[in-house]
């Protein structure tokens, strides 16, 4: 059976293409609302991993992950990576970026896409819960004023297409991911 390995997001986030990158053999996914069920899924054992970004060379620490894993001292980190992050505008088939009114992402994505969005001041940015739901959202609303923040894989996801690629304010844009568990606890620990 495949280790299960949690993160923060939903299909065409980029914590999960993390996830499969830190682990060196097949695995099964558990998407999680927030860092918090992330964290608290391995901790509780329904996860043997968990997948958290944790320092964005734009936008810096990402606090709520940091605070999540700050809660248990049960855990370890067993890996780390530093995963390029290139952003693109996602919206609907046959949406223009000039007529897009809103673009929602994760609140760390759009403070790495200050640049873009200073040069589109009609585009007002949403906090999303994180950029493949805000990409998800997109596709549900069916709204070709509204756009997303995200992965430019999650497109094919949610039946949206590539408006614009490469939004982050540096092209060497980077973030830092953990991999963590719980503590393997020896013999002179177990008493």
């Amino acid at each position: 059976m495949p280790p299960i390995v949690a993160f923060q997001g939903e299909t065409g986030a980029f914590s999960e293409l993390a996830a499969e990158r830190l682990v060196d053999e097949p695995i099964a996914l558990l998407p999680c609302a927030t860092f918090d069920v992330a964290v608290r899924a391995v901790v509780d054992g329904h996860a043997d991993y968990a997948a958290i970004p944790v320092m964005n060379l734009i936008a810096g620490p990402v606090h709520e992950a940091i605070d999540a894993l700050a809660q248990f001292s049960s855990l370890e980190t067993v890996r780390e990576m530093q995963l390029p992050i290139h952003l693109a505008l996602l919206g609907l088939p046959g949406a223009v970026i000039g007529d897009l009114r809103e673009v929602l992402s994760h609140s760390i994505a759009l403070q790495q896409c200050t640049r873009f969005l200073a040069e589109h001041p009609l585009m007002k940015p949403v906090d999303a819960l994180d950029t493949a739901r805000a990409a998800r959202m997109i596709g549900i609303r069916r709204d070709l004023t509204a756009g997303a923040i995200a992965a430019p894989w999650a497109a094919k996801h949610y039946g949206l297409v590539v408006l614009a690629e490469e939004l982050e304010d540096r092209p060497d844009n980077v973030t830092r991911f953990l991999l963590v568990r719980r503590k393997v606890r020896t013999l002179d620990e177990a008493g």
